[in-house]
């Protein structure tokens, strides 16, 4: 009987033991996290390597704002008597990435040499943790350091290209990535006027297109491009991601670039699915 009460004493330490730790592994606390001290009339930019999803900051004493998609501007309130009242601590700033969660601890010290003051703060690796909140499987961050890559290398051999009216479109080249497929395309303009773009749709179609036929055509709509595309005057490179889809050889994939004006030109690029499956790999 004193066997089966040790061993129930023991299995019972076990499990707060197990508790205990699997809190502190999980929590973390306010005084351990990377202290940040304000002074009132300075403000501090933090930099974050990738666009920033989300901010809060636990003061009300303290306000912020995103002047660009991967900078936070955080400054003290301007209010003199009511900072010198202010308690040492502002509780924390939490900023989320597009795979990453950084917390930094706020602090309000009432002296404080003014050399000291941080103007900058660029979030570090080991201030942070992975989190992935994409939606597509690819952080934006990830999908362009991945397209920057195919921008900076020559094209060689163009997959496919095609041209009207002295507008064309130039396929660089195709590569994958898991379910995503990169399109590497340029955008050419030969004629003296600059190209005012209307809409790039992408669509899977019937290959050959027949009177006697039901077209079934299917939008595919872009996850993500490098770079906005609203006009340009010679050249204009740039890179696509869409999520991989499957299609028969009887059908192909469809660029279709048109103009803003009424009598606008019109460019299609058709690439066919065998050139998908050649495309290359990272």
């Amino acid at each position: 009987m004193k066997k089966k009460h040790h061993f129930l004493i023991l299995f019972l330490l076990c499990c707060i033991g197990y508790s205990a730790h699997s809190q502190q592994a999980t929590e973390t606390r306010l005084g351990a996290l990377p202290e940040l001290p304000l002074h009132q009339g300075h403000t501090l930019h933090i930099l974050s390597p990738e666009p920033i999803q989300y901010v809060d900051i636990a003061s009300h004493h303290v306000s912020g704002d995103l002047p660009l998609d991967n900078v936070l501007r955080i400054k003290l309130n301007e209010d003199t008597m009511l900072t010198e009242r202010l308690d040492y601590e502002l509780g924390a700033v939490t900023i989320v990435g597009d795979n990453y969660f950084a917390q930094y601890r706020l602090t309000a010290p009432l002296l404080i040499d003014d050399k000291s003051i941080p103007a900058m703060l660029e979030i570090k690796p080991e201030h942070t943790r992975p989190l992935e909140i994409s939606e597509i499987g690819l952080s934006r961050s990830q999908m362009k350091n991945l397209a920057f890559g195919l921008l900076t290398k020559g094209v060689h051999h163009p997959v496919r290209s095609t041209q009207e009216n002295g507008v064309g479109i130039v396929l660089n080249g195709i590569s994958t990535l898991g379910d995503y497929i990169f399109l590497d395309i340029s955008f050419t303009n030969t004629s003296n006027v600059s190209y005012n773009v209307d809409e790039l749709r992408f669509f899977i179609e019937d290959k050959k297109i027949t009177k006697a036929t039901n077209v079934q055509t299917v939008e595919i709509n872009p996850l993500w491009q490098y770079q906005t595309l609203k006009e340009f005057e010679k050249r204009h490179r740039n890179v696509f991601v869409l999520k991989k889809a499957t299609f028969p050889g009887s059908k192909v994939l469809k660029v279709s670039l048109t103009e803003k004006q009424i009598s606008g030109r019109t460019v299609n690029l058709k690439i066919k699915y065998g050139d998908i499956l050649k495309a290359d790999t990272f």
